[in-house]
This record gives structure tokens, C-alpha cells and sequence, in this order.
């Protein structure tokens, strides 16, 4: 069963309800040598309060009313070796608000595209085994995200930062005989930008997660804190360009997430769901959600 477990699982990061710039995506399970997994799923989220600095204030910017974004999202990720495996995402959005205002910066009231390309090499360092059949494994990656789908990268309803991203992770996983399994993992972002000075970023996120047979389950804590930025709304803010600036504020969020994966055919195909929800932020929405997606898995 361990082995149809890491080969069925290990897309539940991405098939989560946040977009990929919103949480630690990498986790500590690999497939085996020569192993494709390829998944698909459809996000839906939306959010009518946000925290501008750090004070939760109903309505969102730019009085838009409930702003919601629909994501389709492919993902894929292949074992070079045991240890070492490549993975790519790729997300379509589709960004609205619901009273049809205009963004202050774009000046349409619905935005959609193509957004980031992510890849990442993951490696294996350490996989021990102890006498009672719990075992811990170590481990890290490291990812670039590039902007491809040329969209516009300020404004209220913009698909992205427009940053090219550069991301090094470090994670630790310990998994119980009874499948009961605790993964901790940290990630520092370093982010680049032409034409915004857009601050790096350290992640956090603690995963518990239990698994059998027949289904798989885990709880996870994802927080982010920006090295630099302003606040909306402050005169820093303002004096920046205000909406226009909107990519150089300082995002720190913690997030809630649930996700479960069902196998249905073979161990080869199976689906997943998930639900999200924003437990506290600064200069970040309060949203929620929920996904979906089907995992097919070529050996």
C-alpha cells in the first residue's frame, strides 16, 4: 500500500482550493522511477472582507462587492530516479466581481488567462525506518515560477504579481505504523521584478494527514510572512501609486486547508476534493472554497 499511497497522493497540494502562489506546494511523498502522475482539477473561491493592513474590514477594494475566481489547474509530476522527481503546474483563471465594477487599473470588471508556469526538482536526502515500522525522511526542493500568460499585474482583480519566483524548501515527514503520518516543511520565496519591488517571502505549514486503503485524508496550517511591503490604504500606500501598487504590499496570511483523495479505478485513477478557508491576514483577502479534480497515474 505505501507505494500506491505516495503515487496517489502526492498531487494533493496542488489540488487544493488556493492558487499556487498561495501555499507551500511541494510535500514529502515521491513516486517511483519512470512514474507519471497527471492531474487536473477546478477550484472555486471568493471572498467579500478584506484585511487591509492588518484590520478584517467588510467589502473588498474599490467597493467590488464579492469578488470570486474560478481556477483550472494541470499538473504534472514524473520520478526521475526514487529519491528525485520533476513536477510542472500550470493554472487558468478566471477572476470577477459581482457588482460589475470596473478594476481602478485594468478597467474591465472580469479578468482570465493563463497565469504562472511552476516547476520544481524535489530530492530525497534521508528515509529511515525504525524497529516498531515508523519511519521519518527528510528532504528538499527547490522551483522557478514564471509569468507566461501576460496578463496585467496590478489592480484589484489581477491574475498574479508578474514576479518570477525562486523557491528553496525544506521539509521533514514522520509517519506512524498505523498510517498516521505529521509533515512540517518551510520555504523561502526570493521574488524579481521589473516593474514592482515586490517582497520575498518565508512560508510555513505543519500537515496531518491519516490514510488506508480506501481513502486518503489530510489537515494542513499554511502561513506566509513577507520580509517587506506597505500596507493598503497607508500613505506609503498611496504615495506608491495605490492600486497600481498593489503587488509591493506586504502579504502574510494563515490559511486552513482540508483535502481528500478517493482511488476508483485500478490505483490508477482516482479523485479529490478539497476546502480552503482564510483564518487571518494582512493586506490579503478572506476568502474560501472548495476543488476538485481527477489523478491518473501511468507506471
Amino acid at each position: 500500500m505505501q507505494t500506491t499511497y505516495r503515487n496517489l497522493i502526492l498531487l494533493l497540494c496542488i489540488l487544493s482550493i488556493s492558487s499556487i502562489t498561495a501555499q507551500t506546494i511541494i510535500n514529502g511523498f515521491f513516486p517511483n522511477k519512470k512514474e507519471l502522475t497527471v492531474a487536473s482539477s477546478y477550484s472555486l473561491k471568493s471572498y467579500d472582507n478584506f484585511y487591509r493592513g492588518e484590520t478584517l474590514t467588510a467589502g473588498n477594494p474599490a467597493n467590488m462587492g464579492e469578488i470570486s475566481s474560478s481556477i483550472y489547474s494541470l499538473y504534472g509530476e514524473y520520478g526521475i530516479l526514487n529519491w528525485l522527481s520533476t513536477s510542472a503546474t500550470i493554472p487558468y483563471i478566471s477572476v470577477e466581481n459581482e457588482t460589475g465594477a470596473l478594476d481602478p487599473v485594468q478597467g474591465v470588471s472580469q479578468v482570465e488567462g493563463v497565469q504562472d508556469l511552476n516547476v520544481f526538482l524535489k530530492a530525497k536526502v534521508l528515509d529511515k525506518t525504525f524497529r516498531n515500522s515508523s519511519r521519518i525522511s527528510l528532504g528538499g526542493a527547490t522551483g522557478v515560477t514564471v509569468p507566461v500568460g501576460g496578463y496585467e499585474a496590478a489592480g484589484v482583480l489581477s491574475l498574479g504579481s508578474g514576479a518570477t519566483v525562486f523557491d528553496g524548501c525544506g521539509f521533514v515527514q514522520f509517519t506512524t505504523p498505523s498510517n498516521l503520518f505529521l509533515e512540517v516543511q518551510a520555504v523561502y520565496s526570493l521574488k524579481n521584478s521589473s516593474d514592482f519591488e515586490i517582497p520575498d517571502a518565508v512560508m510555513y505549514s505543519a500537515k496531518l494527514g491519516y490514510y488506508n486503503d480506501w481513502f486518503y485524508a489530510h489537515a494542513k496550517i499554511g502561513v506566509q510572512n513577507s520580509l517587506s511591503g506597505f500596507d493598503i490604504g497607508s500613505q506609503e500606500f498611496i504615495d506608491a501609486g495605490g492600486p497600481n501598487a498593489l503587488p509591493e504590499a506586504e502579504v502574510d496570511y494563515a490559511n486552513f486547508y482540508l483535502d481528500l483523495y478517493v482511488p476508483l479505478y485500478k490505483k490508477t485513477l482516482g479523485v479529490s476534493s478539497g476546502y480552503a478557508v482564510n483564518m487571518d491576514g494582512q493586506n490579503y483577502n478572506k476568502e474560501s472554497g472548495f476543488s476538485f479534480g481527477l489523478v491518473y497515474t501511468v507506471r
